[in-house]
């Protein structure tokens, strides 16, 4: 019996050092830094993937696109503590990227089509402001904020009159509203 508990809180202790160690939207590693490269792909799983295939690397940070810059990868010698930066997703070797999940918003998912608005708006790495857009129009079920730095400088907003398919895209947050 004492074998078999032991065994059962060695397996959740696994499974919670487990979870810690995924890529975390939102959060930066600073510190650490031996090498740097921007990402034409603006996708922070190749920065994970980048780490992985480099013995040295500890530790990664990633940093989205944005109107002044290209999206950045940041390999790390270390693994320093993490803090929350917005534009950022971070982690350690051997982890994956892990999204959020809230409900509201979907993140990396681009629903394509089904546009009857789209317009820039301020940089909003929550995209909660395309959702408040869609919240405020009848018409709207559901809307897609792509970053800036993905399709031009500036951030877009579509507003959609149907609901489309989700599609893994890095650009991109979506969600559906009715």
């Amino acid at each position: 019996m004492r074998s078999k508990i032991a065994l059962a809180v060695g397996l959740i202790a696994v499974m919670a050092a487990g979870a810690a160690a995924f890529g975390q939207v939102h959060y930066d590693r600073p510190g650490g830094d031996y090498a740097s490269f921007t990402l034409r792909s603006g996708d922070p799983v190749a920065c994970a993937m980048r780490c992985e295939r480099d013995a040295r690397c500890r530790a990664w940070s990633f940093a989205y696109p944005s109107s002044e810059s290209l999206a950045e990868c940041w390999l790390k010698s270390q693994v320093p503590a993490r803090v929350e930066e917005t534009g950022s997703v971070s982690g350690v070797r051997g982890a994956g990227v892990i999204e959020p999940k809230d409900g509201a918003v979907e993140f990396s998912i681009e629903r394509m089509g089904g546009d009857y608005k789209t317009f820039e708006i301020p940089p909003d790495p929550t995209g909660l402001a395309c959702k408040a857009a869609c919240d405020g129009e009848a018409r709207c079920r559901a809307w897609t904020y792509m970053r800036p730095g993905y399709s031009g400088p500036a951030a877009h907003c579509s507003l959609k009159d149907k609901v489309k398919p989700p599609h893994r895209r890095p650009c991109c947050m979506s969600g559906v509203v009715r």
